[in-house]
């Protein structure tokens, strides 16, 4: 892992470098804070935490989390980028690592972006900054864990508008899975709801967003993004041979 920096700062500066960052993360906070100012009036609400805002962000990601997808590879189109590549001893797995670290970070740039509301929150009543700083761990987890989604359709194709489309719908399929399971709650048995339940991202969201920041729905996020990660460097490798 001694390249894993290099791919790092390569990967943090395309995105740097690139106006589609700047105009995701900027997209991101407007719908957030609109989402939370006027479809739920939270300074009526007089609440101690941002959850009026974190509960929107399962579905903001479906915008965020491609947008960053599609620019994970988008270096290796440079021909002199490529001939670097080949130049150097650089694993499979410290491509992906690196180029996944990069993008969580830009996505924890956007959650620390959001940092006024918490100003806000401490200014007009008690706000609950414990309980305001699990919901920004779970909002950072479930971006990582839907980052490490993007990074193994990343290995699955190229062009960036299949890529795109592929994360959307995967996102969404995830995202909305807990409507799914109560479409069925009646009409399947009872183990496979309770398997679906186990397996919705949504669910594990709001269980940390409500401030129960539990180990067992902790290790959810960090299993699924090692999962994700190890497919997509397995699928890598089988690529490369």
């Amino acid at each position: 892992m001694k390249l894993l920096p290099v791919i790092f700062k390569r990967q943090l500066a395309n995105y740097a470098s690139s106006p589609a960052t700047y105009l995701s993360i900027a997209l991101f906070l407007a719908l957030s804070t609109m989402a939370g100012l006027y479809l739920h009036r939270w300074v009526e609400q007089d609440s101690g935490d941002l959850l009026v805002f974190f509960q929107w962000h399962p579905w903001l990601y479906l915008l965020l989390i491609p947008a960053l997808t599609i620019r994970l590879w988008s270096d290796e189109a440079d021909p002199g980028f490529a001939d670097l590549m080949s130049a150097l001893p650089i694993t499979a797995a410290e491509r992906v690592i690196g180029k996944f670290i990069a993008a969580w970070v830009v996505a924890g740039t956007a959650l620390i972006l959001s940092f006024p509301l918490v100003v806000a929150a401490n200014y007009l009543g008690s706000a609950d900054n414990g309980l305001i700083a699990s919901q920004f761990a779970a909002s950072w987890l479930l971006a990582g864990s839907y980052l490490s989604v993007g990074c193994f359709v990343c290995t699955l194709a190229r062009q960036r508008v299949v890529i795109f489309i592929l994360t959307i719908g995967l996102l969404l399929a995830a995202t909305a899975l807990s409507s799914w399971v109560d479409a069925l709650e009646r009409q399947a048995p009872i183990w496979i709801i309770d398997s679906l339940s186990a397996l919705n991202p949504q669910s594990r969201f709001s269980t940390i967003d409500h401030g129960k920041f539990t180990l067992h729905d902790s290790l959810y996020f960090v299993s699924m993004i090692v999962a994700f990660l190890t497919a997509t460097i397995v699928t890598l490798n089988y690529k490369l041979r």
